[in-house]
Order: C-alpha cells, then structure tokens, then sequence
C-alpha cells in the first residue's frame, strides 16, 4: 500500500523545515525529520505529508523519493525537477539549501503546525543522534545491512498502535487519496 508521490507537496514540507532551520541542514537529518513528520501525520490525519514511499536503510528510514531527489541534484545530467528548483545540494555534499521559496499552498495549515512541532521537538537534533533514535523507536525500520528494504505504510500504521478500526479508516482515506490522484495524473 503506497500513496501517489506529490513532488511539489513534498518539496514545500522539505522546504518548511529549511525555513525553520534557518539555514541548510544535513540531508540525513532532513530526511528523519519528514519521516517524523509524515509517521506523526498518519497517526493524526491519517496521510503523509510528503506523500513519499518509504525505505529502511543503514541508517533507520528514509523517504524514498526525496532521497532520490537530492542524490540526483550532483548529477548535471538529470531532468531539472520541481524539487531541484528548489532544494540543492551545497559545497557540503551532506547538506541541502532552500534556493527558492516554493510556497506552501500544498500543505494545510494543520501540516504546517506538525512540521513546526517535529522541527522543534527535534531539529536542533544531529543526522546520527536522529538516525539512533529511529532505530530504537520506530518498529517498523528493520536493519537491511548494506541495501535496502520496503517499509509498507501498512506496517508504519500497525508500528503506531492504532485500533483496528483506525488502521482501516488510515487504509480507507489512502486508497481514497490515490484513486484522487490517479484522476488528476
């Protein structure tokens, strides 16, 4: 079960936390942070911010297509993207920068409120420090060694504790969300 990627959503949830930060953060740390983010929003509203499909990695999880993006943004060969318009790597090579504001009118209110939460509660967090924490709170990361490994949104939803009836409901208003996108794609 995965939702349809919203590149332009996910950009301004990545580019709020820049605007937070205040300044370019490391892209491991970015990426734990919408990951936060987006396990918080399923618990709440039951979708993603980001939209994002989701990995375990080395270093806990990952949001796949924004690591994807900023992997890409060195290679001078790749289509410009909605995400690469906005969001760039920096002379550090572990950091990314918000180049130009690309709004917010993707994101509810409520969404902007839960970036503002996660980014408080853990933004001054180092990649590592964050990365740990992953590891010991979120069950659904399993340790793939040097690959990768599918993380279903269905196995975030069951790490979270819901009931039976609110996983059904998160289900319900996913595939409600991709037929709705299917529409418009």
């Amino acid at each position: 079960m995965n939702l349809a990627f919203d590149e332009v959503k996910a950009t301004q949830a990545a580019a709020l936390f820049l605007k937070l930060a205040g300044a370019p953060l490391n892209y491991m740390a970015l990426i734990k942070l919408l990951y936060r983010a987006d396990r918080e929003a399923f618990r709440r509203f039951g979708l993603s911010v980001t939209t994002d499909k989701y990995v375990s990695m080395k270093f806990g999880p990952v949001t796949s297509n924004i690591y994807d993006r900023i992997k890409a943004s060195l290679n001078p060969n790749v289509h410009p993207t909605f995400w690469s318009a906005h969001i760039q790597r920096t002379a550090d090579p572990y950091a990314v920068a918000l180049q130009v504001d690309p709004g917010n009118s993707e994101l509810s209110r409520a969404e902007e409120q839960l970036i503002a939460e996660i980014f408080a509660a853990d933004g001054e967090k180092g990649p590592f420090t964050l990365a740990d924490e992953c590891h010991s709170d979120f069950p659904e990361w399993d340790d793939p060694g040097e690959s990768s490994s599918a993380i279903d949104i269905s196995d975030i939803i069951a790490a979270l504790g819901l009931s039976e009836d609110e996983a059904a409901h998160i289900e319900s208003l996913i595939d409600k969300q991709r037929a709705a996108f299917s529409l418009v794609a």
